[in-house]
């Protein structure tokens, strides 16, 4: 007869082991390191979304841009026309450049009036303003990067503590009740392994942002690069004096 009560009464001592409850039903510190994976994640997605939409648009725009730069335009003309590429660093880079060139060549223009060119000495001035656009602009796309490089790198951890955390509880009920049944072990590892899916949900797609932006914002610096060297170029062979 005791076996038949004890049969009949187990499945009302067994815990539930969904995983809204699993979450409810954690402990303090648990609930702690669920809520800060949470704010990560919450974090990462922001900033992948919103880095999503900037580094598109500057994509779109630099490319616009560089159109009207290589169209036969006048300088003035390009300059007017990049302002309506808002975000394109390049746009940034060549109003940096046309700015440094215009100062330049105010010097001159007493001398020489409506024919004034810029003295060649001032290249390395043209040079080093074209440089700060540069670093500006990528210091701007790179914003935030290192936020999905935090949560990529520190989430596992915080989810293995978790679940180190969860294991202890585990073997501290497997003490108390002296028994190592299932529903004495299951609560305490189903909710440590809560805590590591948590912690890799978070990490993942905070890692792979961070490796498609970080290529993302190399291919716009390089094109910086590039651009600036044939800005230079140009300058070199029409706006500056022999």
């Amino acid at each position: 007869m005791e076996s038949a009560f004890a049969s009949s009464s187990a499945p009302q001592a067994m815990v539930s082991m969904n995983w809204i409850d699993l979450i409810a039903n954690a402990s303090f510190v648990v609930m702690v390191v669920l809520v800060i994976l949470a704010g990560f994640s919450f974090l990462s997605w922001a900033v992948i979304l919103g880095k999503w939409g900037s580094v598109r648009r500057a994509s779109r725009n630099a490319d616009k841009f560089l159109d009207v730069f290589w169209s036969g335009k006048s300088m003035d003309g390009i300059y007017s026309e990049s302002k309506r590429y808002p975000g394109a660093p390049v746009a940034k880079v060549f109003q940096a450049g046309y700015l440094e060139l215009q100062r330049l060549m105010e010097k001159d223009r007493h001398r020489a009036g409506e024919h004034a060119r810029a003295p060649e000495s001032g290249i390395q001035n043209l040079e080093r303003a074209l440089g700060r656009a540069n670093r500006s602009e990528t210091l701007r796309l790179e914003s935030n990067l290192t936020m999905l490089a935090t949560t990529g790198s520190t989430a596992p951890f915080i989810g293995l503590f978790g679940t180190v955390w969860g294991i202890m509880n585990a073997f501290q009920n497997i003490g108390v009740q002296g028994g190592a049944s299932l529903a004495t072990v299951a609560p305490g590892i189903a909710e440590a392994l809560i805590a590591t899916a948590i912690g890799l949900a978070a990490a993942i797609p905070a890692v792979m942002g961070y490796n498609y932006f970080s290529h993302k914002v190399r291919g716009l610096r390089i094109q910086m690069d590039n651009f600036a060297g044939d800005f230079l170029n140009i300058v070199k062979r029409n706006f500056l004096t022999g």
